[in-house]
């Protein structure tokens, strides 16, 4: 799979996806927006422009924000009108000639993922359709919590000798009044009786050492079990453009039956400094949890004056 941007995952599932919001369903984001973002991003943390390397990366990082890419193409996203009501989420993969795409490479343990979430980080879901070959359709029973523009990623590996992933984008609006979430600073969750810790800080421009742990009642968790071939998967979100990338696990997959945990570590080098809100999906006993953290990315040249001026004793 293309990885622009370097992530190791140690022992777990690495996603990441650096996000924001547009709102026209069924729209693209074309990389011209894209890059006018990094761009007016990097000018604002960084009003001297300094950083080329950085922005560099953040421009070769970009993917996951078009309907199409490297010959394929996303059909729109079909799925209930609001929220209510239940229907199916469905759509198509076609390749470069229209023609629907019904053979694929399984990549952790599932031929697509798909991933939705509004656009303000919210209501996100890792889930995974199923393919009816007879209409070469993907879909998966849907409802919508609340109203609001969402992004809808297929995150897929055609058929083929070294195939390579490609992660394709649709919008998608949900009728409805709703009010947009602020995401602040946290390094703690709660969620379904864990407490979930992520420890670690982000540095744009060279790798950043995560570490996840996670406990119950106090005591350590060491029962996580092996999901789609790994012990954890991280998603981040950067507040902006939207754009996504998924990166394989390094190292061996957990052999079926085996245990994990309290902790699950990452490496990731995020491209730009910002705002990430990052999901983590662990299992145990079975059940999916998605733990949810937001971290403040800094720029490495803010680090380096940082440590400067401690050697100086100012």
């Amino acid at each position: 799979m293309k990885a622009p941007v370097r992530l190791a995952a140690y022992g777990a599932g690495l996603v990441v996806a650096f996000g924001g919001a547009f709102g026209l369903a069924g729209v693209a984001v074309p990389d011209s927006v894209v890059t006018a973002w990094a761009q007016s991003s990097e000018k604002g943390t960084h009003g001297d422009g300094h950083g080329g390397s950085v922005q560099e990366s953040a421009n070769e990082a970009v993917n996951g924000v078009s309907a199409s890419a490297d010959g394929y193409a996303l059909s729109p996203v079909k799925a209930p009108a609001g929220t209510d009501a239940s229907g199916t989420l469905s759509f198509r993969i076609l390749d470069e000639a229209g023609e629907p795409v019904t053979e694929y490479t399984v990549a952790h343990e599932k031929d697509l993922h798909l991933i939705v979430v509004r656009t303000d980080g919210t209501h996100f879901r890792h889930v995974h359709p199923v393919l009816d070959k007879s209409t070469s359709t993907w879909s998966i029973p849907w409802t919508w919590d609340e109203a609001g523009t969402y992004r809808a990623y297929a995150d897929f590996t055609p058929a083929g000798q070294d195939a390579e992933g490609v992660t394709l984008t649709r919008s998608v609006e949900v009728a409805g009044d709703y009010t947009s979430v602020t995401a602040e600073p946290t390094r703690t969750d709660e969620v379904d009786g864990f407490t979930v810790t992520l420890d670690g800080d982000l540095t744009a421009g060279t790798t950043s050492d995560l570490a996840v742990t996670v406990k119950r009642d106090g005591e350590p968790v060491t029962t996580l079990e092996p999901y789609l071939g790994a012990f954890g998967h991280l998603v981040a979100l950067r507040e902006g453009d939207l754009a996504y990338l998924h990166v394989h696990p390094a190292g061996d997959e957990p052999e079926p039956g085996s245990t994990g945990g309290p902790d699950v570590g990452f490496g990731a080098e995020v491209p730009t400094a910002g705002r990430y809100l990052l999901y983590l999906d662990f299992q145990i006993d079975g059940q999916v949890h998605t733990a949810q953290f937001v971290v403040d990315a800094v720029h490495s040249d803010a680090t380096q004056t940082d440590e400067e001026s401690h050697s100086d004793g100012h």
